[in-house]
């Protein structure tokens, strides 16, 4: 795997409409969880996929709560660190 590339981006969510406000490592929107699958190594936006990333599970490894993702379209799952600006109510739903 490659190294991060912090990319500061802001953008509408495509499952809920939310505005996020990215700061450089903002992965999924921290309303509804959901993401898009657009980087084949954190922040590289090399994977042309683009489906959307439904949050499925939520896991706790060596002190750190991730969500795990789903891909819609290729069926791909991938963690990603939760932030504590996410709604927690919809990781306790998972």
């Amino acid at each position: 795997m490659r190294n991060f590339i912090r990319n500061i981006e802001d953008f509408t969510c495509a499952n809920c409409g939310f505005f996020v406000s990215g700061n450089g490592y903002t992965n999924h929107c921290p309303k509804c969880l959901y993401s898009l699958h657009v980087d084949n190594n954190p922040g590289d936006r090399l994977n042309n996929c683009g489906g959307l990333m439904k949050p499925i599970s939520f896991e706790k490894k060596d002190d750190e709560e991730r969500v795990i993702h789903e891909c819609a379209k290729c069926k791909i799952k991938k963690p990603n660190k939760l932030n504590a600006n996410d709604n927690f109510d919809v990781v306790l739903g998972l």
